[in-house]
C-alpha cells in the first residue's frame, strides 16, 4: 500500500514538477545540478509564502495608515466638540454663579426689609394700644362728665321748681338762716356755667374720639399694608428654601425641629410673640402677626440649617466635571465599579473650600484617596475631599462654609489632577450634585 501511494505521489510530482538539471560548464569540465521534484515543490511553496506574506503585510500597513488617519481626524473632531461643550458648561456655570450672587443679594435685602417691617409692625401695634388706652380714658371721662351734667340738670330743675313754687326762700331760710336771693342767683349762674362747661367738654371729647377713630383706621390700613408686604416677603423667602431642602431629600420638619432643639446663643430661633389680650380672644391682627413671626422663625431656622448642610460647590475657580456619580468602567481592570462622588478637574494647587459648617474628623493619607479631608456636619452628613496636594486643616478643627481646607492635587489612585468630592448621609454615599443643583436653583 505504501509503495503504490508513494508511486502515485511521485508520479504526480513528476507531472507538475519534472526533474530538471542545471548544467555548469567550464573550459575543462561540465557538471550539472539535479533539481528533483520535492526540491522544486519546497522552493515553490517557500516563494509562494513569501509573496503572500508581502501582500498581506502591505495590505495591513495600508489599512492601518488609512485607519490611523481617520482616527486622528475623529479624535480632533471629538476634541473640538468636547472643548466647545466645556466652554458652554463654563459659561453656564458663570451665569449660574452670577444668578446665585444676585439671588443672595436679593435674599439679604429681603431679610433687611423684613427686619425693618417687623420693627414698624411692633411700633404700630404699640401706638395702636396707646390710642386704645387713650380712647378708654376719654370714654370714662366722658361718662363721668355726662353723669355730672345730668346731676347738675336735676339740681337746677329742682331749684327752679322751688323758686316757682315760692318754697325756695323758706327752704333756704330754714337751711341757712335766711340766705338772700343773691346767693340763689349766684348758685344758679354757677350751675349754668358748669353745665355749659360740661357740654363743651363732652363735645371736645366727641371730636377727639372721632379724630382718634380716624387715626386708628389709618393705622389699621397701614398695618394691613405692612402685613401684606411681610407675607409676600415671607412667601418669596421661605418657599425656595423649603424647595431646596426637599430637592435634596432632607425632611424639612425633622430638620427644623433638630435645629430648634440644638440651638443655643443669640440670633437663633425666634419665640413667637403672644400679645396680651387681657383675657379676651386674640384679634385678627394679633393672629396675623403671630403667623408672620412663626414664618420669620421658620426662615431663620432654614437659614441656620442651610449653613450646616453642604449646599455649595467645593471649587470656586474655573473647573470642569470629569466624572459623575454612579457606576463607571475601571481603566485598569476593565470591569465596572461604583464611583461614590463627582470629580472636579482644574490646575494643580487650585483652592478647595468646605461646603458647610462642620468638624474635621480626618486629615491625612488614606489608601486610594491619597491626601483626604473628612468633615462631619449636622444631620448625619459627611463630606470627603480626596487626592489633595496639600492639607490646610487638622483633625478636630471646626470649619465654616467657604473656609479653605486644601489644594487640588493628584495623590492616591488617580490618572490626573482633580478633586474627588463625596457626600455621605448616615455613612451611605449620595450624589453630591443633588445638593449643588438644589443650591444653584435657590441661590
Amino acid at each position: 500500500m505504501r509503495t503504490r501511494l508513494g508511486i502515485k505521489w511521485h508520479g504526480l510530482l513528476e507531472h507538475y514538477f519534472p526533474e530538471r538539471r542545471v548544467f555548469l560548464k567550464s573550459d575543462t569540465d561540465t557538471r550539472f545540478i539535479r533539481l528533483r521534484s520535492g526540491t522544486q515543490l519546497v522552493a515553490f511553496a517557500g516563494s509562494s509564502f513569501l509573496v503572500a506574506w508581502a501582500i498581506v503585510a502591505t495590505a495591513i500597513l495600508l489599512m492601518d495608515s488609512i485607519g490611523a488617519g481617520n482616527f486622528r481626524e475623529q479624535a480632533k473632531r471629538d476634541q473640538k466638540t468636547y472643548q466647545a461643550r466645556l466652554n458652554d458648561l463654563s459659561s453656564q456655570r458663570d451665569a449660574r454663579a452670577e444668578e446665585a450672587l444676585a439671588a443672595q443679594e436679593r435674599f439679604n435685602a429681603a431679610l433687611t426689609q423684613i427686619s425693618v417691617m417687623q420693627s414698624e409692625l411692633l411700633e404700630s401695634e404699640t401706638r395702636r394700644r396707646e390710642v386704645e388706652t387713650g380712647i378708654d380714658v376719654i370714654q370714662s371721662t366722658l361718662r363721668d362728665t355726662m353723669q355730672a351734667r345730668e346731676a347738675a340738670r336735676t339740681e337746677l330743675a329742682a331749684l327752679q321748681e322751688n323758686l316757682e313754687a315760692g318754697t325756695g326762700g323758706t327752704a333756704l331760710a330754714s337751711a341757712g338762716g335766711g340766705a338772700p336771693m343773691d346767693f340763689v342767683a349766684e348758685a344758679l349762674a354757677k350751675t349754668a356755667a358748669e353745665r355749659d362747661k360740661v357740654v363743651q367738654d363732652a363735645q371736645d371729647a366727641l371730636l377727639a374720639a372721632d379724630e382718634m377713630a380716624t387715626e386708628i383706621a389709618l393705622m389699621r390700613e397701614q398695618n394691613d399694608q405692612i402685613f401684606r408686604q411681610l407675607e409676600e416677603a415671607m412667601s418669596v423667602s421661605v418657599s425656595p428654601l423649603d424647595k431646596m431642602f426637599r430637592a435634596a431629600g432632607m425632611p424639612t420638619d425633622r430638620i427644623i425641629e433638630q435645629v430648634r432643639q440644638g440651638y443655643s446663643g443669640q440670633g437663633g430661633p425666634l419665640t413667637p410673640i403672644s400679645f396680651s389680650t387681657r383675657g379676651e380672644e386674640p384679634s385678627p391682627d394679633e393672629l396675623r402677626a403671630n403667623r408672620l413671626l412663626n414664618q420669620m422663625d421658620q426662615l431663620n431656622l432654614y437659614r441656620i440649617a442651610a449653613q450646616k448642610a453642604p449646599f455649595a460647590a467645593p471649587v470656586k475657580n474655573a473647573f470642569r466635571f470629569t466624572s459623575s456619580f454612579g457606576f463607571r468602567r475601571d481603566p485598569k481592570t476593565g470591569g465596572r465599579r461604583m464611583h461614590n462622588g463627582v470629580d472636579f478637574a482644574a490646575s494643580l494647587g487650585t483652592p478647595l473650600y468646605a461646603t458647610a459648617d462642620g468638624v474635621v474628623t480626618h486629615a491625612g493619607w488614606q489608601s486610594g484617596y491619597g491626601r483626604l479631608v473628612k468633615i462631619q456636619h449636622e444631620f448625619g452628613i459627611e463630606t470627603r475631599y480626596a487626592h489633595l496636594s496639600q492639607l490646610r486643616v487638622k483633625v478636630g478643627q471646626r470649619v465654616s462654609r467657604g473656609d479653605r481646607i486644601g489644594d487640588m492635587g493628584a495623590s492616591g489612585r488617580v490618572t490626573g489632577v482633580h478633586l474627588h468630592y463625596e457626600v455621605r448621609v448616615g455613612g451611605k454615599a449620595v450624589n453630591p450634585m443633588i445638593y449643588i443643583k438644589a443650591a444653584n436653583d435657590v441661590f
